[in-house]
C-alpha cells in the first residue's frame, strides 16, 4: 500500500423513502482506499454491504456525502462523466459472473473499452493482457457456457481491471464458488492489487477477508470497527504464492 488515494467516501449516506417509512441503508460512511490496498467490507445481512459498492461505484447517487474517485468528485459531474469514469476507471466483479453468453471470453472482457470508443485492435491487444493476468489468455475465444466457474469468475476480473483501471469493486465474488476455485480467485484479486490497484471485496466470510489488508464491520449502515487483517501476512507468504 502507498499513499496515493484512489477512492473516498466522505460523511456517505443513503436513505430510501421518507417520513416514518424511511430506511436508511447507510449513515456518515467515511472510507478511504489506497493504491495497493484491499479493503473487506463485512456485515449482517442488510447492514448495508451493497449498498455503500454501489455507491462508492457511482451507480448510485447518496442521499448526502460525497464520493471522490481519484480526484474527481462525483457530485460535481454529469451522469455522463460518471458513466465515462466507470468504464476507464471502476471494475466490478459481481457473485454471478455477469458474463454475455453470445460473447467469447476476450469479447466480454474488452466490451467496456469499445464502448469507450477505443478501436478493435487496441481494444483486443488490451483484453488479451488482461486475460493473461488472470492465467486465461489461452481460453480467450472460449465462450463462458465451455468456462467452469472458477474461469467466469477470472474473466469477470480480468473485465474489471482491463485497461487502465485502477479500481476493483468486488460484491462477494466466491459466493457461487467452491472453496478451491474461490481461493483461486481471490489470488487473483489479490495479485492485481499487489501490482498498484486498490480493491473492496464485499464478503461475510472471515476466510475471505482474510486476504485483505483491512477490514470495515458495518452494521445498520454504519462502520462500527476496523482492524488490520491478521491473515494477510500469511496469505502473502512465499510459502502461500506455490
Amino acid at each position: 500500500m502507498n499513499d496515493e488515494v484512489l477512492l473516498q467516501l466522505a460523511g456517505v449516506s443513503q436513505q430510501y423513502g421518507k417520513g416514518a417509512t424511511a430506511i436508511t441503508a447507510l449513515s456518515g460512511v467515511d472510507l478511504t482506499l489506497h493504491a495497493g490496498e484491499l479493503v473487506a467490507i463485512m456485515g449482517a445481512s442488510g447492514s448495508g454491504k451493497s449498498t455503500l459498492l454501489t455507491i462508492a461505484g457511482g451507480l448510485a447517487t447518496p442521499t448526502s456525502g460525497e464520493v471522490i474517485v481519484e480526484g474527481e468528485w462525483l457530485s460535481t459531474m454529469s451522469a455522463k462523466g460518471i458513466a465515462a469514469l466507470r468504464r476507464r476507471t471502476l471494475g466490478f466483479v459481481f457473485q454471478d459472473f455477469n458474463l454475455i453468453p453470445a460473447l467469447t471470453a476476450l469479447e466480454n472482457v474488452i466490451l467496456p473499452l469499445e464502448l469507450d470508443g477505443w478501436t478493435r485492435h487496441k481494444a483486443r491487444t488490451a483484453g488479451i493482457d488482461a486475460l493473461r493476468t488472470v492465467e486465461l489468455a489461452d481460453r480467450a475465444a472460449t465462450y463462458p457456457d465451455d468456462l467452469s466457474g472458477g474461469q467466469q469468475q477470472r474473466v469477470a476480473i480480468a473485465r474489471a481491471v482491463v485497461g487502465s483501471r485502477r479500481i476493483i469493486l468486488a460484491d462477494e465474488p466466491t459466493g457461487a464458488l467452491d472453496s478451491t476455485t474461490g481461493e483461486v480467485v481471490l489470488r487473483m484479486l489479490r495479485r492485481r492489487v499487489n501490482a498498484g490497484a486498490g480493491g473492496i471485496l464485499v464478503t461475510h466470510d472471515a476466510r475471505h477477508a482474510a486476504w485483505a489488508d483491512r477490514i470495515v464491520f458495518l452494521r445498520d449502515g454504519r462502520v462500527v470497527d476496523e482492524s488490520a487483517s491478521t491473515g494477510v501476512e500469511r496469505l502473502l507468504s512465499p510459502a502461500a504464492q506455490l
